[in-house]
């Protein structure tokens, strides 16, 4: 294995791959868990395709359909998602009225912690109930549609091979401990220092570096492009920083045989 960079970021890493530079909106619903692992896995099927197979898995269909995941929108299991992909696969599924893919997402977008362009985040949205069909005019049926995972494991709590992960594979689904400090982060690299535990939050991991002698994550988190460093963040690496470093999760995508 190549020697771990001092700096790596998926998004310059692989340019081709459009999903790995976007950040998707989870609304007013503890869908991270579902969010974190279809914008991880989506990423995968563009890196390890090399460009040729680039589908945007849809939360929609996670967050509906996995019955072993957990509890929807009041919050779910990062390795059961995983698992749920291998397992029953998932469709396609674009962001909030989109009408891209078979199943976009269904909650609309909202300001989470911050005053932006859209209405504040209210509340839960109940879970949205599983559909097993697509959207009307998507020209494919909803079991065709479905991408399935070869493989769905975790990745030990080391930041080395945490790094190794990502390099070899892509991205991966990460959580951590949110404590009251963090919603307001705007740039730099965070470290919690006061506040008290608000819960847990599942995120995508695309990379690291340092910054000022602080080693880093880069992670992009769900809450739209109007939070934080315009949709992402940076959290301290190397000590497990919040947990940042326990819940890695991943995956590789299946691929039909070509043709």
């Amino acid at each position: 294995m190549d020697d771990v960079p001092d700096h790596f970021d998926s998004r310059e890493q692989w340019p081709h791959c459009p999903t790995i530079k976007e950040v998707r909106d989870q609304g007013a619903c503890g869908s991270c868990w579902a969010f974190g692992a279809v914008e991880a896995m989506s990423d995968r099927y563009c890196i390890k395709s090399e460009g040729k197979v680039m589908p945007h898995i849809s939360a929609e269909d996670l967050l509906s359909c996995c019955e072993t995941c957990g509890m929807g929108c009041n919050g779910g299991y990062p390795e059961s998602a995983w698992d749920h992909w291998k397992s029953k696969g998932l469709v396609t599924g674009g962001q909030y009225d989109s009408h891209k893919g078979c199943q976009p997402y269904k909650i609309a977008a909202c300001d989470h912690h911050v005053v932006g362009k859209l209405k504040p985040c209210k509340g839960d949205s109940p879970t949205p109930k599983c559909e097993r069909k697509c959207e009307a005019g998507y020209n494919v049926s909803y079991s065709d549609d479905k991408h399935f995972g070869q493989s769905a494991y975790s990745v030990r709590s080391d930041p080395a091979e945490i790094q190794k992960e990502i390099m070899t594979n892509g991205p991966v689904e990460g959580a951590f401990t949110v404590y009251a400090d963090f919603p307001t982060y705007k740039s730099g690299v965070y470290q919690h220092t006061s506040g008290s535990a608000l819960g847990g939050h599942a995120i995508k991991i695309l990379g690291w570096g340092e910054e000022n002698g602080t080693p880093y994550w880069l992670v992009a988190n769900s809450w739209n492009s109007d939070w934080g460093d315009e949709g992402f963040f940076k959290i301290k690496r190397g000590n497990d920083e919040c947990g940042i470093e326990s819940g890695i999760v991943g995956g590789l995508p299946k691929f039909s045989v070509e043709a």
